[in-house]
Order: C-alpha cells, then structure tokens, then sequence
C-alpha cells in the first residue's frame, strides 16, 4: 500500500488510545499527528492539510461536535471519523449532521478501525483522482454537478458538498431512475460491508436534500422508495 501524502489527524484525550492508534496507523505506513483537546486540534486543522481526521467526542476545550462543525466551514472534503463512547442514537446522528462521514462507538476492535479508516481514505482518493476523467458537468433541471469541482449549482448559486454527500449524489446522478437499498449505498459509497448502520445513510440523505431539495419533505431529486431505500429522479420526470 502506497503512503498517502497526508498525514491523518487523531483527535482524542485518551492518550492511551490515541497512541494504542497511532501505532496501529504507523504500522500500516501511514504518517500521523496526534491532539489531546479541542482547543489545539482546531489550531492543528488550521495549520496543516490532512488526509482523514479520527476525531473523539468528548474533549477538553471545545468537544467533537464543535471541532466537526468548525472544520466543515472551511473544509467540505476530508473525511472525518468520529468516535463516541456513548451507544444513544442522538450522540451518532448529530455527528453525521454535523458533517462527519462516519462514526464508530466506543469500545471497538482495532480491525474495525483501521477498515473505515483504509475505505475513508481509499475512495476519498479514488474520487480525487477520477475527478479530471469525468464529464465538466452533469445536469438535471436547476442542478448543475461538477465532478472536477466536487460542487453543485443550484439556481444559480454554488454549493460546497462533503466528501460523502458528493458521493452519493454521484452515484445517484449517473444512475438516474435506479433504486438503492441502504445497504447497497453502504456498500458502494462507505467501500465495505456491515449491518445495523443505515442512520449513516439516512443522515448524509438528509443532509443532501437539505441542500439540494427545495422542499426536502417533498423531495424533486432524491426520492424515497418505499421498502426499499432511494432512488434519484429521470430527466423525463423534470421533463413533464
């Protein structure tokens, strides 16, 4: 495996852990800088580009959700990996809303780690690295899609996705009409397999409509199907 030119960011006060990480990080060759609280890992963000930023919920300074926030405003491409030690489904949804593109809870198995981190970083890399083989442009009615941008314009008016929402529109925009399972959007855009996790889905669905949707309950692009998962709308469909 080729090193990425990026380090990632670990961002957790457990030093036990974060080093526990770190050194599983190293040993798959990739370079690595750790932050012990919020306050310092803004000031980390700020400095420096990353590849991924593994980033703990509850910290000392400013906590997860805050860090994730902050770093979306300027940065709607590295993935963020959070992690909570608390199980309530609220703490996992308002990390995905927030901005980051998947979570884990607390405790979890090395192995289970570095598979999201290797998926997050390998499709963050394939997309950027497709980015100059794709059309200029894909569009449907007031949305324009621009692969080489990784952005939006709707009605005029240029949006910045992140990595994960642009992903799912991607597939969606290329296969127009087709239905989706959650499942089969795990496995496609989040690059493995794993049950009981389609509030991953679910949220990066409501994030996009909300940005792409003018009215996200009554949605032109990305519609529900019923008992199965989602689709994205033909051009015949805008058409008529």
């Amino acid at each position: 495996m080729s090193t990425p030119a990026l380090p990632i960011l670990i961002v957790e006060d457990d030093q036990d852990l974060s080093e526990l990480i770190k050194i599983q990080l190293l040993d798959l060759n990739y370079e690595v800088q750790q932050s012990f609280d919020g306050n310092d890992a803004i000031r980390k963000f700020e400095g420096g580009k990353f590849s991924l930023i593994i980033l703990d919920v509850m910290l000392p300074g400013k906590d997860g959700f805050e860090i994730c926030k902050t770093i979306r405003k300027e940065d709607s491409h590295t993935p963020i990996l959070m992690l909570t030690a608390k199980a309530e489904e609220i703490d996992k949804i308002m990390g995905l809303e927030f901005g980051a593109d998947d979570y884990l809870t607390k405790p979890f198995s090395i192995r289970e780690l570095t598979a999201r981190v290797k998926a997050l970083i390998r499709r963050s890399q394939v997309s950027n690295s497709s980015a100059d083989t794709v059309n200029d442009s894909i569009n449907f009615g007031d949305l324009n899609i621009y692969p080489n941008k990784r952005n939006i314009e709707l009605k005029g008016e240029t949006f910045d996705l992140t990595s994960k929402e642009f992903d799912l529109l991607m597939l969606f925009a290329n296969n127009p009409g087709r239905a989706y399972s959650r499942q089969e959007l795990l496995d496609v855009v989040w690059g493995y397999q794993y049950n009981g996790y389609s509030h991953t889905v679910n949220s990066h669905i409501n994030r996009l409509r909300s940005k792409i949707e003018d009215d996200p309950s009554e949605p032109t692009y990305i519609k529900t199907v019923w008992g199965v998962g989602y689709r994205f709308v033909e051009l015949e469909e805008l058409e008529a």
